[in-house]
């Protein structure tokens, strides 16, 4: 394989393709927090249904996706930023400007999504932990790996210290903390999001006020650890597709086969136990957050391993990928029209199992109208304004024929 083999018009397409296929499954990881209440995030016990469907929906995603799309997408953002950077140092402009107008800009559309659209936004987050990631660009792969991996590690004790609080919680309040849920929060957030459009603001900006310090104290470590792996995937050529073919699948054969067996044993103990609280923190928190990396990684290269530029499947997820933004923006908007009550009202109704049918038309969408688009114009709808608004002037959009 040839590094950036993979160039297209001054982009590289496997980052795309990495970047379209994290953005596809982040909705996967994501359906929950659309359909149900948030205490059925991490357990079917809470609402959503425990038969046999549902146990089995509950553990495939959390095996194959929970955390590793968004593990992905880290690492994607984290290269991103360096070719950005990158870019901007050799076209002689100031990259800390380039860098930190892209970041504040993100950081305002994150917030609006946060409390206008839904409430798992991650934009602001990434925006906040990407500011930070810019201190670190100079570094050499072998110094961005080891720098990754003792945030990664401070992340792992932190979530290994709320695994363990889990087990010193007296009575039953592990079960109600990870288990079953609060009724009568769960009965309040039902009925705000079937409510109006209005009553979904007010829960969100009550409830999620400081959703933007809780998670860049408690999820930062293990953001930057990603981003700066990503910083590191690019400036090896691991992302551009540069490694060896049998490099590639070495890793693969390793980190998934151990990845998949370790997480499947999780997720059969969590089964085992009656999704006791206490043993989803072990999966959730304690045990699952240093086997990400090694799952996300292996994702990373089999996705690298399958690009073959100029065919139809590589195209259409590359142009998803380079339209990320707008269409994880517009899945939030179509996923609450779906499940709110300024919509069509499904929250809460919808079962954990059915509400996986969705995801499949929702990659058409993205699939469909990606490619036609950038065949025409030179971003996407929101990847053109933010582009803008970061360089405070309209950039030109339309493609010249």
């Amino acid at each position: 394989m040839t590094d950036i083999g993979a160039r297209a018009g001054g982009r590289v397409v496997t980052l795309d393709v990495v970047r379209g296929v994290a953005v596809m499954g982040i909705l996967l990881a994501n359906l929950p927090g659309f359909a149900l209440p948030a205490a059925a995030y991490t357990s079917p016990l809470p609402w959503g249904g425990i038969d046999l469907g549902d146990r089995i929906a509950w553990a495939l995603t959390y095996v194959l996706v929970e955390g590793k799309m968004r593990g992905l997408f880290s690492f994607l953002f984290g290269a991103s930023v360096l070719l950005v950077i990158e870019r901007a140092r050799a076209a002689g402009d100031d990259e800390a400007g380039v860098h930190f107008a892209r970041m504040t800009w993100l950081f305002l559309f994150g917030i609006a999504h946060l409390y206008l659209v839904w409430s798992g936004d991650i934009l602001h987050h990434y925006a906040a932990i990407g500011a930070i990631a810019f201190l670190f660009r100079n570094l050499s792969v072998r110094a961005l790996v080891i720098a990754g991996l003792c945030l990664v590690s401070v992340q792992v004790l932190l979530f290994v210290g709320i695994t363990v609080t889990a087990f010193l919680l007296p009575g039953g309040g592990a079960t109600e903390m990870f288990g079953t849920g609060d009724r009568g929060a769960m009965s309040a957030e039902i009925r705000a999001f079937r409510g109006g459009w209005l009553d979904n603001v007010a829960h969100n900006i009550a409830n999620d006020a400081f959703t933007p310090i809780g998670l860049f104290l408690v999820g930062g470590f293990e953001t930057l650890g990603y981003m700066l792996w990503g910083m590191a995937g690019l400036r090896s050529g691991m992302l551009t597709g540069a490694w060896p073919r049998a490099r590639y699948l070495r890793w693969v054969r390793w980190t998934l086969p151990i990845g998949w067996a370790a997480y499947a044993s999780l997720a059969w103990l969590v089964i085992a136990r009656g999704f006791d609280g206490r043993y989803i923190a072990v999966a959730s928190f304690g045990a699952s957050t240093p086997l990400r990396p090694v799952l996300i990684t292996g994702y990373a290269c089999v996705i690298v391993l399958a690009v073959r530029p100029g065919g139809w499947l590589t195209e259409r997820v590359a142009a998803v990928g380079r339209a990320a933004f707008t269409n994880y923006l517009g899945t939030s908007v179509l996923m609450t029209f779906v499940f709110h009550g300024w919509g069509l009202g499904q929250f809460g109704r919808v079962g954990r199992a059915e509400m996986y049918w969705l995801a499949p038309l929702a990659w058409a969408l993205m699939l469909l109208w990606s490619k036609p688009w950038l065949d025409r114009y030179r971003y996407g709808p929101l990847e053109w304004l933010w582009r803008s608004l970061a360089r405070l002037e309209w950039q030109p959009l339309q493609r010249q024929r």
